[in-house]
């Protein structure tokens, strides 16, 4: 393993500098998300002045405590609650307030509090909305096409439509796009693929678990379902878990309903797709794809502070595919290493193999060879690491 201490810890990402990247997402970003949530139900008095008050300490006051009487109000404890609230959102680490923000946000909505509002997930409507929309039929359409393609270009491209969450198109043109890049900035800034691949045991032995820590639900998830349909049904694995959020949590990602959603419009939808929708709905209901949504998968903490019960997990899978960007950030830590940090380094902390497929959206990068970052910084400044625009695959085996 790796000799992590040889890697100095870089600064924790904070809010609290005006025009970074961090800064915008508390400042602007959540006024707006919670402005969104006002809209989308009609929410009685008391949701409505809880939101308003949520707004207030967002954007003018400090993180306020949970209820004395919160079901969870423990398991923030000793996730740090006592040390930040009180204090500024801006000036505690970044994903903390991040987190714990959309903790109160259903704190404020009644998602845990006996009545109507219990259990009603503020994003749905977005969510759903993005799940039927026609750009998901024409990405689920591009399937039968892909079924006359050779094995090991089905693999790619459900691999990199994995990858680019809901640009999953983009999987089948993937050699389309890298000609019209720039050599010097591809839109891969690093693939270790072929590792990935190396990591799974061959076609038809059926044996090894896979477990995938999804990102976001709707036209993101869609693609994660058909990666893991297409390793189940050649065998390449025995088994397969799909870690989600235990609650509504960053806007869209994937929690169990959103999970049963997609499933559905699999097996709703013509040709392909429904042939891989039928293939996971047989795989849920004999054991071989599994469903988890650990608390710790919402804690405002990297992962390498996971429980024993979840490094007991995940040491025994065969792989373990991070997706998206925050579970990068979490799984890297919520620091702003320099880039050319090897990701050997800090993901040393991990149980098992370990795969990230994570477009680019926030600025915590590392693994880079000094060339790739000094090409991007010279073609677009800092804007590549925040814009989407740029993905990686990076392995530590």
């Amino acid at each position: 393993m790796p000799d992590r201490s040889a890697t100095p810890l870089a600064p924790v990402l904070l809010g609290n500098e005006p025009g970074s990247f961090p800064h915008s997402v508390l400042a602007e970003r959540h006024p707006a998300i919670i402005r969104q949530v006002r809209d989308s139900f009609p929410y009685g008095p008391e949701q409505r002045r809880a939101l308003d008050a949520l707004l207030a300490s967002c954007t003018k006051g400090v993180i306020e405590p949970l209820p004395a009487d919160a079901h969870d109000g423990q398991r923030w404890a000793s996730w740090g609650a006592d040390a930040c609230t009180g204090r500024s959102w801006f000036d505690v680490p970044w994903l903390w307030s991040e987190s714990y923000f959309y903790r109160q946000l259903l704190e404020a909505v009644g998602y845990f509090t006996p009545g109507p509002w219990q259990g009603i997930d503020p994003f749905r409507p977005s969510k759903l909305a993005e799940l039927d929309s026609p750009e998901t039929d024409e990405e689920l359409a591009a399937l039968d096409a892909l079924a006359d393609r050779p094995t090991d270009e089905q693999d790619r491209a459900l691999l990199h439509g994995s990858l680019w969450g809901n640009r999953a198109d983009l999987g089948f043109r993937m050699s389309a796009v890298q000609d019209e890049a720039s050599s010097d900035t591809p839109p891969l800034v690093a693939d270790d693929s072929e590792t990935l691949w190396s990591l799974l045991p061959p076609s038809g032995s059926g044996s090894g678990t896979l477990c995938l820590i999804a990102d976001n639900a709707g036209r993101e998830l869609v693609p994660d379902l058909l990666l893991i349909a297409r390793l189940l049904t050649q065998a390449r694995i025995g088994r397969a878990v799909l870690h989600v959020k235990p609650y509504p949590y960053y806007v869209s990602d994937a929690t169990h309903t959103d999970v049963l959603d997609a499933l559905r419009r699999l097996t709703a939808a013509p040709g392909a797709a429904a042939t891989y929708g039928r293939a996971l709905w047989s795989a849920m209901t004999d054991g071989r794809l599994t469903v988890r949504a650990h608390p710790f998968a919402s804690a405002p903490l990297p992962y390498a502070a996971m429980p024993g019960d979840l490094r007991e997990e995940l040491t025994a899978a065969t792989l373990t595919i991070v997706k998206g960007d925050l579970n990068y950030r979490r799984l890297v830590g919520d620091r702003l290493w320099p880039p050319t940090t090897p990701f050997t380094d800090v993901t040393a902390h991990f149980p098992g193999p370990v795969a990230a497929l994570r477009t680019l959206k926030s600025d915590v990068i590392t693994g880079l060879d000094a060339r790739t970052e000094a090409a991007l910084v010279a073609a677009e400044g800092q804007k590549w690491r925040t814009g989407g625009t740029h993905a990686l695959i990076q392995v530590r085996s």
